[in-house]
Order: C-alpha cells, then structure tokens, then sequence
C-alpha cells in the first residue's frame, strides 16, 4: 500500500507542477490533494498543526502571486483592465489553441487583442501590454514555482 500511496502522491505533485505552465490546471489543489492522500493513507496526525496551517497560508499566497503578477505585468507596461482580462483569456485558451507556443502567444495575443478592440490604443502601445503579460505570466510561473517548492520542503520536513 505504501508504493500505491506514494505513487499517487508524486503523481499529484507532478500535475501540480505542470499547472505551472498550463494555468487551466488548478495547481496548489493538487499539491494539497497529495497531502491529503499522504494523510489518507499513514496518518493525519503525522503532519502538526504548523505544517497545515503554513501550507493554506501559502495556498493564499499562491493565490494573490498569480493575480498580482500578471496584474503587474499588464499595467507596468501601460496596459489597461482589457489588456489584463485579454492576457488572461488568452492564457486559458492558447494552449489550446497553439500547443506549447500557445502558453506564450496566447496572453500576449490576448492583450493586443483587448487593447485594440476595447481601448482602441495604437498598435505599437498594445504590443507594449502584450510583451508586458508575458512577462507577468512568466513572472508568476517563477514564483509559484518557488513558492510549491518551499511547501514541498515543508511538507518532508514534516513527515
């Protein structure tokens, strides 16, 4: 039973890390899954109450990473509410799309988009957010990156 309960919980934090790239992926409810089915399978005792209590702080701030990075990202570079709601809109639905070039393109195409239709700004200015939601996204890709790693450490030291 140990081998099928690790196995499952590998499992779960891989797909916690490949939400990372694919946003559509509800990546710290998967980190989260594995702790609980660490829990499920050996004990929920062996994990205090300081290691659940620090793992949902870190699932809030996971939470706000992502939206402020890509907020960030948008207006530091002049872009308006379109510009964010196209990189958003575009970074669920690119990979989709285009797969693999999709995770880049579709935010940045996303801004432009919502730039030029919402906001009528010249195109020059709406490449400029485009460029900028790229580098939100990739901005929160990193952090939420280190941030699942920090909670992974966590969680081993806690077990």
């Amino acid at each position: 039973m140990e081998i099928v309960s690790w196995t499952l919980i590998i499992g779960l934090f891989i797909i916690a890390f490949v939400g990372l790239i694919y946003p559509i992926i509800p990546s710290v409810l998967f980190l989260l899954g594995g702790f609980i089915v660490y829990g499920l399978f050996n004990s929920f005792s062996e994990l205090p109450w300081w290691f659940w209590l620090i793992e949902l702080l870190f699932v809030a701030l996971l939470f706000v990473a992502d939206t402020v990075s890509n907020l960030v990202g948008v207006k530091k570079f002049g872009g308006s509410k379109a510009g964010m709601w196209g990189s958003t809109i575009g970074l669920l639905i690119g990979p989709f799309v285009i797969p693999f070039a999709g995770i880049i393109a579709g935010p940045f195409l996303g801004a432009i988009i919502g730039e030029l239709i919402v906001d009528r700004t010249d195109f020059k200015k709406a490449v400029k957010v485009g460029v900028g939601s790229v580098v939100g996204f990739l901005t929160s890709v990193a952090t939420k990156g280190i941030l699942q790693v920090i909670m992974l450490v966590i969680f081993f030291i806690a077990i």
